[in-house]
Protein backbone atom coordinates (compact mmCIF):
# COMPACT_ATOMS: atom_id res chain seq x y z
CA UNK A 1 0.00 0.00 0.00
CA UNK A 2 2.80 2.43 -0.62
CA UNK A 3 1.30 6.19 -1.07
CA UNK A 4 -2.15 5.06 -0.06
CA UNK A 5 -4.05 7.45 1.98
CA UNK A 6 -5.64 6.98 5.04
CA UNK A 7 -9.23 7.35 4.63
CA UNK A 8 -11.81 7.72 7.17
CA UNK A 9 -14.68 5.86 6.97
CA UNK A 10 -18.32 6.14 9.39
CA UNK A 11 -21.01 4.33 9.44
CA UNK A 12 -24.23 7.20 10.15
CA UNK A 13 -27.06 5.39 8.36
CA UNK A 14 -28.59 3.00 11.34
CA UNK A 15 -32.03 4.35 12.86
CA UNK A 16 -31.20 4.51 16.45
CA UNK A 17 -34.68 2.31 17.63
CA UNK A 18 -33.39 1.97 20.95
CA UNK A 19 -33.39 5.15 21.97
CA UNK A 20 -36.34 6.08 21.25
CA UNK A 21 -37.76 9.11 19.48
CA UNK A 22 -34.90 11.81 18.77
CA UNK A 23 -35.18 15.61 18.45
CA UNK A 24 -32.64 14.83 15.62
CA UNK A 25 -30.01 12.09 14.31
CA UNK A 26 -27.90 10.12 17.16
CA UNK A 27 -24.62 11.36 15.73
CA UNK A 28 -25.45 14.87 16.88
CA UNK A 29 -26.89 14.91 19.99
CA UNK A 30 -25.16 16.90 22.60
CA UNK A 31 -23.79 15.06 25.12
CA UNK A 32 -21.84 17.52 26.87
CA UNK A 33 -19.70 20.95 27.03
CA UNK A 34 -15.92 21.20 27.07
CA UNK A 35 -13.28 24.05 27.45
CA UNK A 36 -11.36 25.66 24.76
CA UNK A 37 -9.13 28.15 24.13
CA UNK A 38 -12.66 30.47 22.91
CA UNK A 39 -15.05 29.36 25.54
CA UNK A 40 -17.07 26.04 26.16
CA UNK A 41 -18.36 24.02 22.95
CA UNK A 42 -20.92 21.88 22.76
CA UNK A 43 -19.75 18.53 22.39
CA UNK A 44 -21.80 16.07 20.12
CA UNK A 45 -21.88 12.18 19.66
CA UNK A 46 -20.02 12.06 16.99
CA UNK A 47 -16.94 14.56 18.08
CA UNK A 48 -14.85 11.76 20.12
CA UNK A 49 -14.82 9.73 16.91
CA UNK A 50 -14.00 12.71 14.38
CA UNK A 51 -10.95 13.58 16.76
CA UNK A 52 -10.02 10.38 17.00
CA UNK A 53 -9.94 10.20 13.07
CA UNK A 54 -7.75 13.71 12.97
CA UNK A 55 -5.26 12.67 15.18
CA UNK A 56 -4.74 9.46 13.40
CA UNK A 57 -3.62 11.42 10.25
CA UNK A 58 -6.90 10.78 8.32
CA UNK A 59 -6.56 12.95 4.18
CA UNK A 60 -10.39 12.56 4.42
CA UNK A 61 -13.72 10.94 5.85
CA UNK A 62 -16.17 9.51 4.05
CA UNK A 63 -19.92 9.35 6.37
CA UNK A 64 -22.14 7.03 4.90
CA UNK A 65 -25.83 8.33 5.62
CA UNK A 66 -29.51 7.22 5.76
CA UNK A 67 -31.30 9.79 3.06
CA UNK A 68 -33.44 11.38 6.02
CA UNK A 69 -29.98 12.04 8.39
CA UNK A 70 -28.93 15.30 6.50
CA UNK A 71 -28.77 16.86 10.04
CA UNK A 72 -25.39 15.34 10.49
CA UNK A 73 -24.23 16.73 7.39
CA UNK A 74 -25.71 20.31 8.27
CA UNK A 75 -23.67 20.36 11.17
CA UNK A 76 -20.37 18.74 10.27
CA UNK A 77 -20.63 21.16 6.87
CA UNK A 78 -17.67 20.14 4.56
CA UNK A 79 -14.98 19.33 7.72
CA UNK A 80 -13.82 23.19 7.83
CA UNK A 81 -11.93 22.66 11.71
CA UNK A 82 -11.93 19.21 11.76
CA UNK A 83 -8.46 19.26 10.23
CA UNK A 84 -9.64 17.10 6.89
CA UNK A 85 -12.60 16.96 4.38
CA UNK A 86 -15.64 15.12 4.85
CA UNK A 87 -17.90 14.16 2.36
CA UNK A 88 -21.25 12.22 2.27
CA UNK A 89 -22.90 9.09 0.81
CA UNK A 90 -27.09 9.08 1.15
CA UNK A 91 -28.25 5.57 1.06
CA UNK A 92 -32.29 5.55 0.86
CA UNK A 93 -31.53 2.37 3.17
CA UNK A 94 -29.07 -0.47 4.54
CA UNK A 95 -30.07 -4.12 5.42
CA UNK A 96 -27.17 -3.95 7.68
CA UNK A 97 -23.81 -2.06 8.76
CA UNK A 98 -21.02 -4.63 6.09
CA UNK A 99 -23.48 -3.08 3.59
CA UNK A 100 -23.74 0.56 4.64
CA UNK A 101 -19.73 0.21 4.69
CA UNK A 102 -19.33 -1.54 1.21
CA UNK A 103 -21.43 1.48 -0.48
CA UNK A 104 -17.94 3.54 0.15
CA UNK A 105 -16.25 1.02 -1.46
CA UNK A 106 -15.91 2.85 -4.89
CA UNK A 107 -14.50 5.94 -2.71
CA UNK A 108 -11.90 3.77 -0.73
CA UNK A 109 -10.40 1.42 -3.33
CA UNK A 110 -6.66 1.28 -2.82
CA UNK A 111 -6.43 3.10 0.36
CA UNK A 112 -6.25 2.50 3.94
CA UNK A 113 -9.34 2.88 5.66
CA UNK A 114 -10.14 3.37 9.27
CA UNK A 115 -12.99 2.65 10.92
CA UNK A 116 -14.97 3.24 14.04
CA UNK A 117 -18.78 3.95 15.63
CA UNK A 118 -20.08 7.44 16.00
CA UNK A 119 -22.36 6.44 18.52
CA UNK A 120 -19.23 4.97 20.75
CA UNK A 121 -17.54 7.26 23.38
CA UNK A 122 -14.12 5.63 23.92
CA UNK A 123 -10.37 6.80 24.56
CA UNK A 124 -7.48 6.84 25.16
CA UNK A 125 -8.02 10.31 22.86
CA UNK A 126 -5.07 8.37 20.52
CA UNK A 127 -6.64 5.04 20.25
CA UNK A 128 -7.03 4.83 16.30
CA UNK A 129 -3.81 6.99 15.83
CA UNK A 130 -2.43 3.83 17.24
CA UNK A 131 -4.16 0.95 15.55
CA UNK A 132 -3.31 2.72 12.33
CA UNK A 133 0.35 3.17 13.08
CA UNK A 134 0.54 -0.95 13.84
CA UNK A 135 -1.47 -1.75 10.77
CA UNK A 136 1.21 0.38 8.91
CA UNK A 137 4.22 -1.17 10.64
CA UNK A 138 3.02 -4.58 10.12
CA UNK A 139 1.39 -4.18 6.61
CA UNK A 140 -1.34 -6.31 8.11
CA UNK A 141 -5.04 -6.21 5.75
CA UNK A 142 -6.89 -5.86 9.07
CA UNK A 143 -5.73 -4.78 12.41
CA UNK A 144 -8.56 -4.27 15.28
CA UNK A 145 -8.51 -2.08 18.20
CA UNK A 146 -9.40 -3.73 21.28
CA UNK A 147 -10.85 -2.89 24.43
CA UNK A 148 -12.10 -4.60 27.59
CA UNK A 149 -15.91 -5.32 27.10
CA UNK A 150 -18.33 -5.78 30.53
CA UNK A 151 -21.33 -7.09 27.93
CA UNK A 152 -19.87 -9.35 25.42
CA UNK A 153 -23.55 -10.11 23.80
CA UNK A 154 -23.14 -6.59 22.33
CA UNK A 155 -20.29 -6.67 20.88
CA UNK A 156 -17.60 -8.63 19.02
CA UNK A 157 -15.09 -10.49 21.52
CA UNK A 158 -11.78 -11.17 19.61
CA UNK A 159 -8.62 -13.98 20.40
CA UNK A 160 -5.35 -13.15 19.96
CA UNK A 161 -2.22 -15.01 20.02
CA UNK A 162 1.34 -13.77 21.69
CA UNK A 163 1.93 -12.24 18.01
CA UNK A 164 -1.04 -10.44 18.02
CA UNK A 165 -2.39 -12.38 15.06
CA UNK A 166 -6.08 -12.38 15.42
CA UNK A 167 -7.14 -16.29 15.55
CA UNK A 168 -10.88 -16.03 16.59
CA UNK A 169 -13.82 -13.72 16.30
CA UNK A 170 -17.36 -14.21 18.69
CA UNK A 171 -20.10 -12.22 17.26
CA UNK A 172 -21.88 -11.55 20.22
CA UNK A 173 -22.00 -14.58 22.39
CA UNK A 174 -23.96 -14.67 24.93
CA UNK A 175 -21.08 -16.18 27.20
CA UNK A 176 -17.97 -16.42 26.66
CA UNK A 177 -14.25 -16.40 28.15
CA UNK A 178 -12.91 -13.92 25.86
CA UNK A 179 -12.19 -10.29 27.65
CA UNK A 180 -11.17 -8.41 24.25
CA UNK A 181 -13.71 -6.70 21.85
CA UNK A 182 -12.79 -4.51 18.85
CA UNK A 183 -14.36 -0.67 18.23
CA UNK A 184 -11.61 0.48 15.83
CA UNK A 185 -10.44 -0.93 12.70
CA UNK A 186 -7.70 0.05 10.39
CA UNK A 187 -7.29 -1.79 6.71
CA UNK A 188 -5.95 -1.76 3.55
CA UNK A 189 -7.50 -2.67 0.20
CA UNK A 190 -7.31 -6.32 0.55
CA UNK A 191 -10.09 -5.94 3.00
CA UNK A 192 -11.91 -3.54 1.02
CA UNK A 193 -12.51 -5.87 -1.52
CA UNK A 194 -13.19 -9.11 0.79
CA UNK A 195 -16.01 -7.04 2.66
CA UNK A 196 -17.49 -6.05 -0.95
CA UNK A 197 -17.77 -10.02 -2.02
CA UNK A 198 -19.10 -10.85 1.46
CA UNK A 199 -21.68 -8.14 0.81
CA UNK A 200 -22.38 -9.38 -2.62
CA UNK A 201 -22.88 -12.96 -1.76
CA UNK A 202 -25.52 -11.78 1.22
CA UNK A 203 -27.33 -10.45 -1.49
CA UNK A 204 -27.20 -12.62 -3.50
CA UNK A 205 -28.68 -15.46 -0.79
CA UNK A 206 -25.28 -17.54 -1.43
CA UNK A 207 -24.57 -19.91 1.70
CA UNK A 208 -22.95 -17.31 4.20
CA UNK A 209 -23.23 -18.31 7.61
CA UNK A 210 -23.63 -14.39 8.48
CA UNK A 211 -26.34 -13.90 6.20
CA UNK A 212 -28.13 -17.00 7.04
CA UNK A 213 -28.39 -16.29 10.64
CA UNK A 214 -30.01 -12.98 9.43
CA UNK A 215 -28.74 -9.56 9.53
CA UNK A 216 -25.13 -10.25 7.76
CA UNK A 217 -22.91 -9.09 10.57
CA UNK A 218 -19.35 -6.72 10.82
CA UNK A 219 -18.36 -9.61 12.83
CA UNK A 220 -18.99 -12.50 10.61
CA UNK A 221 -17.39 -10.31 7.82
CA UNK A 222 -14.11 -10.30 9.87
CA UNK A 223 -14.59 -13.98 10.76
CA UNK A 224 -14.47 -14.77 6.89
CA UNK A 225 -11.54 -12.44 6.24
CA UNK A 226 -9.53 -14.82 8.81
CA UNK A 227 -11.42 -18.00 7.19
CA UNK A 228 -9.60 -16.46 3.51
CA UNK A 229 -6.35 -16.48 5.18
CA UNK A 230 -5.87 -12.48 5.38
CA UNK A 231 -3.95 -11.63 7.64
CA UNK A 232 -5.64 -10.05 10.80
CA UNK A 233 -4.51 -8.72 13.65
CA UNK A 234 -5.37 -7.11 16.89
CA UNK A 235 -3.55 -4.64 19.32
CA UNK A 236 -5.65 -4.02 22.82
CA UNK A 237 -5.29 -0.13 23.87
CA UNK A 238 -3.74 0.10 26.69
CA UNK A 239 -6.06 2.09 29.37
CA UNK A 240 -8.60 1.75 27.21
CA UNK A 241 -12.39 2.02 28.11
CA UNK A 242 -15.75 2.81 25.97
CA UNK A 243 -19.57 3.43 26.47
CA UNK A 244 -22.14 2.90 23.61
CA UNK A 245 -24.51 5.38 23.68
CA UNK A 246 -27.41 3.29 22.33
CA UNK A 247 -29.43 3.06 25.12
CA UNK A 248 -31.27 5.61 27.25
CA UNK A 249 -29.36 4.76 30.05
CA UNK A 250 -25.87 4.55 28.38
CA UNK A 251 -26.68 7.49 27.26
CA UNK A 252 -27.43 9.22 30.42
CA UNK A 253 -24.40 7.82 31.69
CA UNK A 254 -22.13 9.37 28.84
CA UNK A 255 -23.63 13.21 29.50
CA UNK A 256 -24.00 13.02 33.57
CA UNK A 257 -19.68 12.18 32.82
CA UNK A 258 -19.79 15.63 30.06
CA UNK A 259 -17.67 14.32 27.86
CA UNK A 260 -18.03 10.76 27.59
CA UNK A 261 -16.05 9.00 30.14
CA UNK A 262 -18.14 6.80 32.19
Amino acid sequence: MPGAELVGLVPAAGRARRLGPLPCSKEVLPIGVRATADGPVVRVACDCLLDALRMAGVARTVIVLREDKWDVARHLGSGEGRGFPISYLSLADSASLPESLDCAGPFLRGERVALGFPDVQLGPADSLARVAARQEETGSDLVLGLFPAERPETTDMVEVDAAGRVVRIEVRPRETALRLCWLLAVWGPAFTEHLHEVVESARRRDAFEGYAAGELQIGAVVAGALERGLDVRGIEIAGGWFRDIGTPEDLAAVMRQGEGRG
